[in-house]
């Protein structure tokens, strides 16, 4: 079901409902791409069944699906109609058309041929497990993920993100078990990885189906390389690539899984997978994280007796939602502190 993950963790203020969600989403179902349009969005349902719910829930987890159309119109078949209708121009007028007047034909040209492009369509799985106060999204492009992100936190009220961040950084600890040759409990260390200098060479070293615990990757780590991608394996049940950004890919659920169990009738095998996903993924992302030092902690230890909350109050008396995203957090941080002055001092100093 879930190939690839990033992982994010939902404000404690948040608490979904199946109906709250079917109904928002409702208002963004997906429509085609018009004949003028180079990109549609919009969700569907997560079953692939026509008019069915926009929101699964199994077993506590809410399973959404949107659904992502475009229109493939390559940049040299633009540039190709543009440098076609300013000939014809210059032939009329006897003068080329200027900067302004080729931004004008480039958007000309596009109008004309997006109604001739093919469409292509991609999916996306969105995954809400609201008693852990997580929320996965099976897209492997950080963009991408931005993306969805934003229209999640715009279709869903009072949902906020942040993305997760473990308290070492992956690439020092993939470096340090490749140089030890040991993983944290319940994971091994696969036949995959790739090896990145941080100079201005940005030399890259890549193994694949090939013995990781050897001299020679621990030359790499020496001479200044740090890991980007890890293949590993949890508990003999999942296979994955870890990343320095903490995105999983590769997802892969080894046999073991599937031991004792019949393979589900056709109209069982969503439920099937979905169980599968959240109880195995469910497991091994806690567990991976703990092993990268535990989550980051944006809030700091609150003092004996005391329980951080989500927000702050700024010098100004500006509240801070605590809640968004690091980059957020850090932007608000910085306004409020500019509003304050140079004299001001803020609570925390």
């Amino acid at each position: 079901m879930f190939k690839n993950l990033t992982i994010y963790r939902v404000g404690a203020s948040w608490q979904p409902s199946r109906q709250e969600v079917e109904e928002a989403l409702a208002k963004g179902q997906f429509q085609p791409c018009g004949a003028t349009e180079p990109l549609s969005l919009g969700w569907v349902p997560p079953r692939g069944i026509e008019h069915g719910p926009l929101v699964e829930v199994i077993d506590g987890h809410l399973h959404l699906k949107l659904q992502v159309e475009s229109r493939v119109l390559p940049g040299s078949v633009v540039k190709e109609r543009v440098d076609e209708i300013a000939a014809q121009i210059e032939e009329q007028t006897g003068r080329k058309p200027g900067k302004k007047a080729l931004k004008d034909l480039k958007e000309q040209a596009t109008q004309e041929l997006l109604p001739l492009c093919f469409k292509k369509r991609s999916s996306i799985r969105i995954w809400i497990a609201p008693e852990q106060r997580l929320l996965m999204i099976d897209a492997s492009s950080p963009a991408r993920c931005e993306e969805v992100v934003s229209l999640l936190i715009k279709t869903l009220e009072g949902l906020t993100l942040h993305l997760i961040q473990s308290a070492e950084a992956p690439a020092t600890c993939m470096a340090a078990w490749l140089m030890d040759g040991v993983a944290p409990e319940g994971f091994t260390i696969d036949r995959e990885c790739e090896l990145k200098s941080e100079d201005e060479m940005k030399s890259v070293v890549r193994y694949a189906r090939h013995a990781l615990d050897i001299d020679e990757v621990r030359q790499h780590l020496e001479a200044g390389k740090r890991p980007t991608r890890l293949a590993m394996s949890y508990k003999d049940r999942v296979s994955f690539l870890l990343t320095d950004t903490l995105q999983i890919k590769k997802i892969s659920f080894l046999d073991l899984v599937f031991e004792g169990h019949d393979k589900p009738e056709k109209d069982e095998q969503f439920d099937a997978d979905a169980t599968i996903a959240a109880g195995e993924l469910g497991e091994l992302i806690p567990a991976l994280i703990e092993g990268l030092g535990g989550e980051h902690d944006f809030l700091g230890s609150a003092p004996s007796g005391f329980v951080a909350d989500s927000q702050l109050v700024a010098p100004d008396k500006t509240v801070l939602d605590l809640d968004q995203t690091p980059a957020a957090v850090t932007a608000a941080v910085a306004a409020a502190a500019a509003a304050a002055g140079p004299d001001d001092k803020a609570p925390w100093d």
